[in-house]
């Protein structure tokens, strides 16, 4: 079928699948170095436990043959593996079932990670990575051009990333609509980064510029990724220079990275450089694209739906696979930033004059150090500290083991940590503060050094002792 295949797109998929393979070891590697803290046989919210009170049918996985803590470093480490075999382009000197068969290996192995991974993996980015990933399997290699069913599916997912995301922000905060979100939300994202103070003293008619900017790229600019070309390629282009904009101005794990690399699989590259000579598509192979196609198609009912639904949900998978689902992200914006610091004592007794020492977390403020970048990795325990700060319910799951842990000193947990204040015993006591946090003014910065500004708000959790049961009804 003449068709089915489009060679000037050659090097959109070379492109997109090196880099998506760079996204996979990103996610994978992330796992490898903070399961055990987080779901592992000993971790907050161990993995075993979701597994009895989970079926195959809402979570299938690996896992559901066998759980260790060393199998599923055996499963992160081999998903890191097969990634770096994906970036030196092992696939394409594969015969076309065999880079296919690679490609679907580690869309496996994280699907499997994902389903044990509980709160720590509820995220809309690795549903994306899930989604984008089994779709690269169909997308072939270097024997064959790449198959156009599978280009646009590619362009269907980004146009529900976009589309999904600028309709959330509509349907919500009125701040949206008033074009004055970005007058708060630089400082109260989850995870700001290095330069986001920089962003969010910037002139507010630029603010109000740069959610008007927002809305055209994701309300308009995506019905374009449809249309001939070049239009799609600088539909794609507008987008790649958006989710730029976003990288600099705060940490969302790979979101952005994996929109850009969605958005790069939409441009044509054909006058960069001549296609190599492909081979026809063997018959199986269309089939098999075509069936897909046809399941995403199926699958895409829910989704599509809810995006025209006036009660529109985010980041939620209408499938126990992942394979399409919906997106979007912060439909409402914080006016004041509050943060749980931690912080513990060595002294015994506890008493007006007890002296508490603070941990420090990798990402997320504390002390009134600059923020540092660390996108496209994902500190997860970070990330739940934000939904913590929150509202303690969303802590209420884990927030009790974690201080376990601390009381512990529990080696795992701490590597997810930057500053132990106990290096040589565990505390006698931990407890939790809610701070409101504020980005200092220019003139604070200058004098003192400081990136932030904060005040003490309320009692998060009263002092734990060591040893003694943790409660999460003690929060206030």
């Amino acid at each position: 079928m003449e068709w089915f295949t489009a060679d000037g797109y050659w090097l959109s998929r070379l492109i997109f699948q090196r880099a998506l393979a760079v996204i996979y070891l990103t996610a994978f590697l992330t796992a490898a170095l903070q399961f055990r803290a987080l779901t592992g046989e000993r971790g907050m919210l161990p993995a075993p436990a979701l597994l009895r009170s989970t079926g195959w049918r809402t979570a299938p996985g690996l896992f559901r043959l066998h759980y260790s803590d060393r199998f599923f470093a055996l499963a992160a480490w081999t998903g890191c593996a097969l990634s770096v075999a994906l970036i030196a382009g092992v696939d394409a000197r594969l015969p076309l079932w065999a880079a296919m068969l690679l490609w679907a290996l580690p869309w496996a192995l994280y699907l499997s990670i994902v389903q044990v991974g509980d709160v720590w993996y509820g995220f809309g980015w690795e549903s994306l990575l899930l989604e984008t990933g089994f779709l690269a399997v169909f997308l072939g290699n270097g024997h064959t051009a790449p198959p156009v069913l599978v280009l646009w599916l590619l362009r269907w997912v980004l146009f529900r990333v976009e589309f999904g995301a600028g309709m959330i922000k509509i349907r919500g905060d009125a701040c949206w609509r008033r074009l004055t979100c970005l007058y708060f939300h630089h400082e109260t994202q989850p995870m700001p980064g290095p330069l986001s103070w920089f962003f969010h003293h910037l002139p507010r008619p630029l603010h109000r510029a740069e959610v008007a900017a927002n809305h055209v790229t994701q309300l308009l600019v995506p019905v374009l990724l449809f249309t001939p070309q070049p239009v799609a390629s600088a539909a794609a282009g507008l987008m790649v220079l958006t989710q730029l904009w976003l990288v600099l101005s705060g940490n969302f794990a790979w979101l952005n990275w994996l929109t850009i690399v969605l958005a790069l699989s939409a441009v044509d590259w054909s006058a960069v450089a001549e296609p190599p000579v492909q081979s026809a598509a063997p018959l199986w192979y269309e089939v098999v694209v075509i069936a897909v196609t046809a399941l995403v198609l199926f699958l895409s009912y829910r989704p599509a739906r809810n995006l025209v639904s006036r009660r529109q949900v985010m980041n939620r998978s209408f499938d126990p696979l992942h394979l399409v689902n919906t997106y979007g992200a912060f439909g409402s914006i914080s006016r004041v930033r509050l943060e749980v610091v931690v912080e513990g004592t060595d002294e015994r007794a506890v008493g007006a004059d007890t002296v508490w020492r603070e941990y420090g977390f990798r990402g997320k403020p504390g002390d009134p150090r600059r923020p540092r970048q660390f996108a496209p990795y994902h500190l997860r325990l970070d990330w739940m500290m934000w939904f913590a700060a929150l509202s303690p319910a969303y802590a209420r799951p884990w927030f009790g083991p974690f201080v376990q842990r601390l009381l512990e000193n529990d080696r795992d947990t701490l590597r997810l940590l930057r500053h132990n204040p106990f290096p040589d015993a565990p505390p006698e006591h931990v407890r939790a503060r809610v701070y409101r946090y504020r980005y200092t003014t220019w003139r604070e910065l200058r004098d003192t050094g400081h990136w932030w500004h904060r005040t003490y708000v309320r009692e998060f959790m009263r002092p734990v002792p060591r040893p003694g049961p943790v409660s999460p009804s003690s929060r206030s």
